[in-house]
């Protein structure tokens, strides 16, 4: 008879602390974009309700309101681009958000939005 002897199979102690070191890094990276992009989505919101005003001064006022209520941060009224499309206003943004992910290093995250 044969001997039906096997290699053990698995991942290794040095696999798994790699593994687990990317994923940590991965999950505190996550942990910093996250809310740019939830902020993100709400400059997007606030942008289409101030697109509804009757004049850029309204524009700017419906703007300034919704981003002191919802607390954004990364660009204020005077930040945006307004142009006029037939009889609604066109609004665009652009900005930028760096995080720093350790020594020189760091991740820029570049949004762009405009109203519909």
């Amino acid at each position: 008879m044969k001997n039906l002897s096997s290699k053990q199979q698995g991942a290794s102690l040095t696999s798994m602390l790699f593994v687990g070191g990317v994923l940590a890094f991965l999950g505190v990276v996550g942990a910093q974009v996250i809310p740019t992009y939830v902020e993100y989505q709400t400059i997007g919101k606030a942008v289409e309700k101030a697109s509804q005003s009757d004049s850029i001064a309204d524009l700017r006022n419906v703007f300034d309101k919704a981003a002191h209520i919802d607390n954004i941060k990364s660009i204020t009224a005077k930040d945006l681009e307004v142009s006029k499309a037939g009889e609604k206003w066109v609004i665009s943004f652009a900005y930028s958000k760096e995080i720093h992910l350790g020594g020189p290093a760091f991740l820029l995250l570049k949004y762009t939005g405009r109203s519909k």
